[in-house]
């Protein structure tokens, strides 16, 4: 591990707005904000863009940037604190634990920006809008809480509008092409670091938002890997 990587995995332990694999946290975020303001998340938050980001917009709710890579948390957490920004907090940690830190109904909406689309049909499950995960956000979600994904992968937008579809949840916005269609809002202009590098050479950025307004059952996910593995498109 390079030595600027090492420095910043020590600093951030200092840092009062990280919580490395925190424990008996759940429920207790009000205390730890000083508030009872709204919460969101964003998962696989990378430096933690659109965490900083909707702070400084919003700064009666608050936000938890959540991802494993402490080197990239430190970025946006170091913002957070020279600007003085109460209302965001980072929490170290896999997506898979994210139940551990929330009770039910704690969370208001989730953000997800340009996560690891997870190409490979094999590796479909760790996509964080498939229905695996979905199910997590629902135990700590409000009742039809909101999720936004914002992407430039091709791959993960259409798979999460057949997630959507089968699942019969409540598809809210769908934009294929952010900028170009010019409906965006204050928050969609947010950029993250891997919008910029535009790694799927799309040169567009997919927008949905929807509510996790409908149990999933288990039984459909069978239903949805036989549709995608009937799509050529899909690299198995």
């Amino acid at each position: 591990m390079g030595q600027k990587k090492l420095i910043r995995f020590e600093e951030i332990k200092s840092f009062p707005n990280v919580l490395e694999y925190p424990e008996n946290v759940k429920g207790t975020w009000h205390h730890f904000f000083k508030n009872d303001n709204p919460l969101t998340l964003e998962l696989a938050c990378g430096k933690g863009e659109y965490a900083v980001g909707l702070g400084r917009l919003y700064p009666n709710r608050n936000f938890i940037g959540i991802d494993v890579k402490g080197n990239r948390i430190w970025r946006g957490a170091k913002t957070a604190l020279t600007e003085g920004l109460g209302n965001v907090a980072f929490v170290r940690s896999q997506m898979d634990k994210v139940t551990e830190y929330f009770v039910a109904g704690e969370v208001d909406e989730i953000w997800i920006t340009f996560p690891d689309p997870q190409l490979r049909f094999s590796k479909m499950k760790k996509r964080l809008t498939h229905p695996k995960y979905l199910r997590l956000y629902q135990e700590f979600l409000k009742p039809g809480g909101i999720v936004q994904l914002k992407t430039d992968s091709p791959v993960l937008y259409e798979f999460t509008k057949t997630v959507i579809g089968l699942y019969e949840l409540e598809l809210l916005t769908d934009d294929n092409d952010v900028y170009r269609n010019g409906n965006y809002t204050t928050e969609l202009q947010i950029k993250t670091h891997y919008e910029s590098l535009d790694i799927a050479q799309s040169n567009r950025v997919h927008y949905l938002k929807f509510r996790l307004n409908k149990s999933m059952p288990k039984e459909k996910d069978a239903i949805l890997k036989e549709m995608l593995n009937e799509e050529p498109a899909n690299e198995k």
